[in-house]
């Protein structure tokens, strides 16, 4: 079978940065599950699996416009530690962390901490960055009908929200 709309598709993946180097990879872990036409992943990337089958391996190169836009320059907010989705010991700038707003848990990295506040740098941790995405397709096959009533992938083991 392959990759078309309205099928599920699993797939292994590692995202390298302009330097080469491994940003995140899901290669030991379980397979990343979306659901084709449905907007779940990039578009860039959708697009390249299309017509692809369990098995085949995609390259995938995505500049910051397709990947997660450019970095913006007063990104910088300062937030209550109490607001980190993530729990950390010691925040050090650099650290990436999910925040809560009120759209949604979103990505974001320290640029420094105090006792109470954090101040993060709300730009993607990608943006800005080039990425080369590997991905080899593990498995294809028809959505159920209750994935297509909500409009995305119910992954491999059974429900979850």
């Amino acid at each position: 079978m392959e990759i078309q709309d309205g099928c599920v598709a699993t797939f292994h993946y590692t995202i390298n940065d302009d330097s080469g180097t491994a940003v995140e990879s899901n290669q030991k872990g379980m397979p990343m599950a979306f659901m084709c036409g449905k907007g779940n992943i990039l578009p860039g990337i959708e697009e390249a699996l299309i017509g692809k089958k369990e098995g085949e391996q995609v390259n995938v190169v995505l500049g910051p416009d397709k990947a997660y836009g450019l970095r913006r320059d007063n990104a910088e907010q300062k937030v209550p530690i109490k607001h980190l989705a993530s729990k950390h010991k010691r925040l050090l700038p650099g650290t990436l962390v999910k925040v809560n707003t009120e759209q949604g848990v979103v990505d974001a990295s320290v640029v420094k901490a105090g006792k109470f506040m954090v101040t993060l740098d709300m730009n993607h941790p990608f943006a800005g960055k080039t990425l080369t995405f590997d991905i080899t397709v593990s498995n294809v096959r028809a959505a159920t009908e209750e994935e297509s009533s909500h409009g995305h992938a119910h992954g491999e083991g059974g429900h979850h929200h």
